[in-house]
């Protein structure tokens, strides 16, 4: 059988996202790819969720990485009781799932499928490491298999041989949108602001939509306003952290004055994801505010005198008013139908 991550570029391979073999889970260092291919190795589980925490992986990979982390857990619990099993795995899946505050709630569905693969394997007597190993690969894949639908939804909406920019790094969601284009015979341009502090979008998502054989252009973070008026764009998109079910858009900070400057061209903005029953409304979202000490550095070189402060919140919201549509697994909706939204089977 075709795995579900066929024909995409190096980046979107599970084994290369993180991945857990002999009592370890590897983690590609995402920090510093594509200047060195890098990856983080985690020996225990409270290291996978330092990663998590310190942005070895962004985007989706925490979701993997978690998974891996619970299959470690599970290797580190394998000589205890069953009941001192499943303790051991709840507390390991609540330090990895709140490594990071703004995806907790969405971080716990993960983990609590992990405990689920866990809890039966334990009670069956066989390996909850392989059961969450087996489950988890099963979870990726069909992931990926719901976005590629998403996708082929999403480009009937775009017109043929388009000129779209991106914001920061939309993983899969932009791996699938790449392939169909690729499908179609499309001759795509892309415009890919860079996404400080950690360059996400020059490092990640310039090299995926490179590696992947479509023209892309780098900017600045401070271009998108003159770019979306002056060289022809033809829609902007965006992944998400998280997309409320009342049609607020959580994503990497940056995303929602790149939205009002679209808006202001009348250029469509289109978000990439599935709405999150763990987020109802944005009330429910918790910004997640990093180090400030992130934004003064650049790959590692302190850009600003000692003595100056820094400030970084990771997310920010884009209101449903200023986003055009959401390509889901069951089509393009819009932000007002989201409430209605159900996977597809």
């Amino acid at each position: 059988m075709q795995r579900a991550d066929h024909d995409l570029a190096f980046l979107f391979k599970f084994e290369n996202i993180a991945w857990y073999e002999d009592g370890k889970v590897r983690i590609l260092d995402r920090r510093i790819y594509p200047a060195r291919e890098e990856f983080v190795v985690c020996n225990t589980h409270q290291e996978v969720a330092r990663a998590i925490t310190d942005m070895v992986t962004q985007s989706y990979g925490p979701f993997h990485a978690a998974a891996m982390g619970m299959a470690l857990a599970a290797y580190e619990c394998r000589e205890k009781t069953a009941a001192e099993q499943k303790a051991y795995l709840k507390d390991a899946a609540t330090t990895i799932a709140t490594a990071r505050p703004t995806t907790a709630r969405k971080m716990r569905t993960w983990t609590d499928d992990c405990e689920w693969d866990a809890f039966a394997a334990i009670d069956a007597g066989t390996s909850a490491c392989d059961a969450i190993m087996k489950g988890a690969v099963k979870k990726f894949s069909r992931r990926y298999d719901r976005i590629d639908q998403e996708a082929r939804y999403f480009i009937e909406k775009i017109p043929k041989n388009p000129t779209i920019m991106t914001q920061c790094y939309g993983d899969v969601d932009v791996g699938m949108l790449l392939r169909v284009l690729r499908e179609r015979g499309d001759d795509a341009k892309f415009f890919t602001p860079e996404t400080r502090p950690y360059l996400q979008g020059a490092r990640l998502t310039a090299s995926v939509i490179c590696d992947m054989g479509f023209d892309v252009t780098l900017i600045t973070d401070n271009m998108p306003g003159y770019v979306l008026g002056h060289k022809n764009v033809d829609l902007f998109t965006t992944s998400a952290d998280v997309i409320t079910m009342d049609g607020h858009v959580v994503n990497k900070i940056g995303t929602f004055q790149i939205a009002l400057c679209a808006n202001y061209y009348g250029i469509p903005y289109y978000v990439a994801g599935f709405p999150d029953r763990t987020h109802p409304d944005v009330a429910s979202v918790h910004i997640e505010e990093r180090n400030g000490d992130e934004v003064r550095h650049a790959m590692g070189v302190l850009t600003c005198k000692a003595g100056v402060k820094g400030y970084y919140p990771a997310f920010d919201i884009t209101p449903p008013e200023l986003v055009t549509g959401v390509a889901t697994d069951i089509g393009v909706l819009k932000p007002t139908e989201l409430a209605g939204y159900r996977p597809a089977e």
